[in-house]
């Protein structure tokens, strides 16, 4: 009898245990580690108990003794140096041909790192994130794998069976890309919903605060959101929030500190946007409206010196709830388009060859952003997969054409009342930008030519042909030698 595990798992906080338990169930024994004793313990004699197929390894030389050549190591703990930690105490125990699977949130650039670095040693390497919380972890979560792809085979039926599942049986888990590809796709899958997350709370701001609508109206409200094309994990949770009372009765979300806190993937989504040139620009507003809630005791001094318009709406509310889901609907169309650019211009930098309607498939179940919304994506891509954006998609163009008036018309209604929607307007900003065929930064590029010489092309001149001009007739004829698009 084969005593030997199928995978071993190093790390057991909320994520950790509830993959290994998922992988169980699944048929699969699991060695499992933990820096702390204890915990390892508690596992072993709590969640575990009676599951002889999970197996307790005090050390990392037994887990690796424990395991099936090749043999197979994930680890769940906490990005950036305990990753490398774990990396160097398990190379002197492993073989040639060896996986090591980091499953946490690490930034790309390590994964590439950590990919050569383990090549030269002859260990397969996987980058691969996963997304679902407690619950997507336990019952299947979507899951994005990249790196080496010869370590592929080795665990593709393992991270398919215990991933989320379409309607139609398919597994949300597929390989991703080379290198860094797979951490790379969880991180903008972290910055959407960094501002799926924000265009919710706005729609939440204008409905307590300009339409005076109470939590069990929103949770109304929500619930037939949930109904409709914004059928989504976050629209069902928030849908709940609402209905949530505490001790005394009270709606539980009224009390809780408006100070928004981030672990960094929606930062690092907006760094790349602007290291790859990209107008990622509701991620980035998600962003800063999180670190502008951070600056809690400054808004309350400002808000007893500075005023605003009556944010009270006067009107026809449940007109503007019909708008508001409209708006919502575009904004996020808007949000998953700059989402999808920003991995294709990586794809294209990093080397990487992505299939679009894979990445949607992969979200649309058991992760964060899952939704309805998702199948339209991955429809849209399988139909072009070369489509430059999902702006263009004829679904996608109708649909926010459609909704376009009642976007116009939240976002201003917004402005009249005093109430910040930095995403829904700058969502609505991107769009008009996307559309326009000539843009003002031919002035910009004038002014950049005016102080510092930089160049210009012309609209009657072959591009990459560039022009300075003397525009005071005292800066001379030598321009700048770079001149960046």
């Amino acid at each position: 009898m084969n005593n030997k595990a199928d995978i071993g798992l190093i790390g057991l906080a909320v994520m950790g245990q509830n993959l290994v338990l998922n992988m169980n169930d699944h048929g699969y024994s699991v060695a499992v580690h933990n820096r702390s004793t204890e915990r390892l313990d508690a596992f072993i004699k709590g969640p575990a108990s009676g599951r002889e197929t999970i197996i307790r390894s005090e050390t990392l030389e037994e887990l690796v003794d424990s395991l099936t050549s090749p043999r197979k190591i994930m680890l769940m703990v906490k990005a950036g140096e305990v990753v490398d930690l774990f990396i160097e105490k398990l190379l002197p125990l492993l073989d040639k041909g060896d996986i090591i699977i980091d499953g946490g949130n690490s930034h790309f650039p390590d994964t590439e790192r950590r990919v050569a670095r383990l090549k030269g040693e002859g260990i397969l390497y996987v980058g691969t994130g996963v997304s679902g919380g407690e619950e997507g972890a336990r019952r299947g979560p979507s899951i994005m794998p990249g790196g080496c792809s010869e370590a592929w085979p080795y665990v593709k039926d393992i991270f398919q069976d215990i991933s989320a599942k379409t309607d139609n049986g398919e597994a949300c888990c597929d390989w991703v890309g080379d290198n860094g590809a797979g951490h790379y796709v969880k991180m903008v899958h972290n910055g959407i919903e960094y501002g799926d997350m924000q265009l919710i709370t706005e729609a939440y701001h204008l409905m307590k605060s300009g339409l005076g609508f109470d939590a069990d109206r929103m949770h109304q409200v929500f619930d037939g959101w949930n109904k409709g094309p914004l059928d989504s994990y976050l629209i069902e949770i928030t849908r709940d929030i609402m209905a949530f009372r505490d001790e005394a009765g009270e709606p539980l979300v009224e009390k809780i500190l408006d100070t928004a806190g981030q672990k960094g993937t929606g930062k690092w989504t907006g760094v790349s946007a602007l290291d790859l040139g990209m107008p990622v620009t509701l991620i980035g507003e998600a962003v800063f409206s999180r670190c502008l809630s951070a600056l809690k005791d400054e808004r309350l001094k400002a808000s007893a010196i500075i005023s605003g318009p009556d944010p009270l709406f006067s009107g026809d509310s449940d007109g503007f709830v019909e708008d508001l889901e409209k708006a919502l609907l575009a904004s996020k169309i808007v949000s998953y388009a700059q989402g999808f650019m920003l991995m294709r211009e990586a794809a294209k930098e990093y080397g990487w060859t992505l299939n679009y309607g894979g990445v949607a498939l992969m979200w649309r179940g058991g992760c964060i952003i899952r939704s309805a919304f998702l199948g339209k994506i991955k429809e849209a891509y399988d139909k072009n997969p070369e489509l430059d954006n999902l702006l263009l998609d004829d679904y996608f163009k109708t649909v926010i054409e459609e909704a376009q008036g009642a976007w116009r018309r939240v976002v201003a209604g917004a402005v009249k009342m005093g109430i910040p929607v930095p995403a829904m307007s700058t969502a609505l900003s991107f769009f008009d930008g996307y559309r326009c065929g000539r843009l003002p930064a031919n002035l910009l590029q004038a002014q950049r030519d005016y102080f510092g010489a930089h160049t210009y092309e012309r609209v009657d001149k072959p591009r990459g042909e560039f022009f300075h001009t003397n525009w005071t007739g005292t800066g001379g004829d030598v321009s700048s030698s770079t001149y960046n698009v």
